[in-house]
């Protein structure tokens, strides 16, 4: 999902790798490689199916993935229903109770994070049956980059970590302490401030923060299902465009910036100040919209959350000391580590290492580093990458025919059934693409990032930190209706104003 990835078309990382080009043309077909088609895009894609049959193979199972996530929620309620059968079962025979095989199966595939991975094993096995062993392990090894998973595990766990929370924490209290710390205060600050930190430190970690001081300030007050939706799509929207404030932070943007030359200034002075405004207006609106349930919350206890371990006492059972500012500055550093080397695996897993060390032997100011989450949601973007490597095929022709406003809405619908780096990135292979154009598919891309868990890279980590808030299992329709209201209000100031 980064600028050399090699989804979509593997010309580019065939040159840069030294691969001989006869190993990059066996698998997949290079978007240059396909006959130009005089009709339109429905031809094309036909004819690019010809060329390719196994397109149209890759881009069914991706499909059924796609409806599988939808189906997550359904799998959860069976899985449930499944174990209270099995147990009543067992109460009625006198028999111990036991974990239900029937349940345990359903709840597996009622996990989001493992959907995409479950049917890459079905593309694999597509694959060596259709291509043969040898041009599925070239492409799962050669042609797929798993770097941006790798640095969503690194950065997630980094974030997540005591010192990080209790840092942000401080910071955004000060500004919800302006408004008596209520827990309107704190969300107001949290999906206010917090979604710009992804411009600075990336939106992994920005989103980790941010989830994780909604769950302790906000989710741990039981609002009602229909606030609860809202928060996390205007979370995923606010987050998916508060990276755009700099050219470094955000895949979408990380991508095309070094191929079309962005920088900072030009980010500010297109997107930052309309991504700001969208923010401030979207989460104003939806606190207007439930301001009597929050003034309700404002008086109600805050329920203990068994999922979440104490900040006061370490994985052994010791009472943690007060975080000092030389833990806090080191773990900021390794967080700088990582950003610094995010195209170099070798070094931010090595910086990684070295910080679990650190983490040991600081461990008298270390809650439990927590690996599951974020090695889920790794699991969940690495599926997704093999998916995505084989979609360039038709995405390519549908944003290369298209003048600015299509091709913003098209960016938008598209990135809700793939990760937004990918349309971005497949945008920098599209010629002689003008200036306008270029703004509009990325406008696009970061305003469709919270339409659903997979739109943007981050939205996982995301569900993986709220998803015992919802049952257990996330709703994509009632998500969708979430996000709504800000991604249109995010339009407007994309593209009206």
């Amino acid at each position: 999902m980064w600028a050399d990835s090699g989804r979509g078309t593997h010309n580019s990382r065939s040159s840069l790798h030294g691969m001989p080009e006869a190993a990059s043309s066996a698998f997949p077909v290079p978007l240059g490689d396909y006959p130009q088609v005089a009709g339109g895009l429905l031809d094309t894609l036909s004819a690019r199916i010809a060329v390719e049959p196994f397109n149209a193979i890759a881009t069914a199972i991706f499909v059924i993935a796609i409806v599988h996530t939808f189906a997550a929620s359904w799998f959860a309620r069976l899985a449930h229903r499944a174990q209270h059968r099995h147990d009543e079962s067992c109460r009625k025979e006198g028999r111990q109770r036991t974990p239900s095989i029937l349940a345990e199966s359903l709840h597996f595939l009622g996990e989001v994070e493992v959907v995409f991975g479950l049917w890459a094993a079905v593309l694999l096995v597509a694959l060596v049956v259709g291509k043969g062993w040898q041009v599925a392990s070239h492409y799962l090894n050669d042609e797929v980059t798993y770097t941006e998973p790798m640095f969503v595990v690194v950065i997630m766990t980094l974030a997540s970590t005591r010192p990080i929370v209790t840092l942000a924490e401080s910071w955004l209290g000060r500004l919800a302490k302006v408004g008596g710390s209520t827990p309107a205060a704190w969300w107001l600050s949290i999906l206010t401030i917090g979604p710009l930190f992804g411009s600075f430190i990336t939106e992994p970690a920005a989103m980790t923060i941010c989830a994780l001081l909604l769950s302790r300030q906000f989710f741990d007050l039981n609002p009602s299902p229909r606030l609860k939706y809202a928060t996390l799509g205007l979370l995923f929207v606010n987050v998916s465009i508060g990276g755009t404030l700099t050219h470094f932070a955000a895949p979408p943007v990380l991508i095309v910036a070094r191929t079309w030359e962005w920088d900072t200034a030009f980010m500010l002075g297109h997107f930052g100040w309309r991504a700001t405004s969208a923010i401030a207006i979207g989460t104003g609106l939806y606190y207007l919209i439930f301001r009597r349930e929050f003034a309700a919350l404002g008086r109600a206890a805050s329920a203990p959350d068994a999922f979440q371990p104490s900040d006061d006492v370490s994985p052994d059972g010791f009472t943690l000391l007060p975080v000092p500012p030389w833990v806090t500055l080191a773990h900021a550093l390794f967080i700088a580590w990582t950003v610094l080397t995010v195209h170099e695996p070798a070094l931010f897993i090595g910086g990684f290492l070295f910080f679990l060390g650190f983490a040991k032997a600081t461990g008298a100011f270390q809650s439990q580093i927590e690996l599951r989450s974020p090695l889920l949601v790794g699991f969940f973007l690495a599926g997704l990458v093999i998916h995505g490597g084989l979609q360039g095929w038709w995405i390519a022709p549908v944003l290369s025919g298209l003048s600015a406003v299509p091709l913003f809405f098209s960016a938008t619908v598209l990135t809700a059934f793939n990760d937004n780096a990918l349309i971005t990135y497949l945008a920098t292979l599209v010629p002689s693409l003008d200036e306008n154009l270029k703004i509009a598919v990325v406008e696009g891309a970061v305003t469709g990032g919270g339409l659903t868990v997979i739109a943007n890279a981050p939205n996982p980590a995301g569900q993986a930190l709220l998803n015992r808030f919802f049952g257990g299992a996330i709703s994509p329709a009632r998500l969708l209706l979430g996000a709504l209201i800000p991604t249109l209000i995010a339009c407007v100031l994309f593209r009206v104003i």
